[in-house]
């Protein structure tokens, strides 16, 4: 099958086992023939449904009902194991007043808040960051997609609200991660604006499986 072309960070690619069951290759690494969809969470569970990845591999494969649910886990995952890493290259603080100094001498690339934090916190970092750097604060990436335990496992701290990222390489890794679980998630969301508003629900908009949502690329 051919389809949508796009680099890779813009797509999922999946592989089959052995035992004949549907696969996540977040990494892009697995070995064997891949199937490609766009990175979006309606995208997968549509075609999870609807058995569009035997079509689409030529030969049956079995798609669990939680398949969508499980690239989320593991996009999570990748996201937070890149944060940590970024903490042991020394790129992360965390605590409120530590990050209130980082952005006090403008040392900050991303703002961390946990999503169960206290709004006024958020708040505070944000007015802060405009007070220092202007029209410029607004080009600093705020998080806000993972829960404080969550944090404090990947930073291994207790508590942990706020963090903020310096610049540097491992910064950038994660943030690209934080990216891709963002543009995922958002396809789901935006299905069920859709679907309130009186739209066609994820699991119908579309013919699962058409060119334009899974696709297998020359050589995989």
């Amino acid at each position: 099958m051919t389809g949508t072309k796009d680099v890779p960070d813009a797509m999922l690619r999946f592989t089959l086992g052995p035992d004949g069951s549907v696969v996540p290759d977040v990494h892009r690494k697995l070995p064997g023939r891949g199937v490609w969809t766009r990175l979006s969470f309606a995208t997968v569970r549509r075609a999870a449904s609807k058995q569009a990845f035997s079509r689409a591999f030529r030969a049956k494969a079995q798609a669990p009902a939680s398949l969508a649910e499980t690239v989320d886990a593991l996009l999570e995952r990748d996201a937070l194991q890149s944060l940590s890493i970024a903490n042991k290259a020394g790129l992360v603080v965390a605590g409120a007043f530590k990050v209130d100094a980082a952005i006090e001498i403008g040392r900050v690339a991303a703002l961390i808040q946990a999503s169960d934090g206290a709004p006024d916190g958020v708040a505070k970092r944000a007015d802060a960051l405009r007070a220092r750097l202007g029209p410029g604060a607004g080009e600093i990436v705020h998080v806000n997609l993972f829960t404080s335990r969550q944090l404090d496992l990947a930073l291994g701290k207790a508590n942990v609200i706020h963090a903020a990222l310096k610049q540097g390489a491992a910064s950038s890794a994660f943030l690209a991660r934080v990216d891709r679980l963002r543009r995922y998630r958002a396809s789901d969301t935006d299905a069920a604006t859709k679907t309130e508003s009186g739209g066609a629900p994820a699991e119908e908009a579309g013919t699962p499986g058409r060119p334009d949502e899974l696709a297998e690329r020359p050589g995989d």
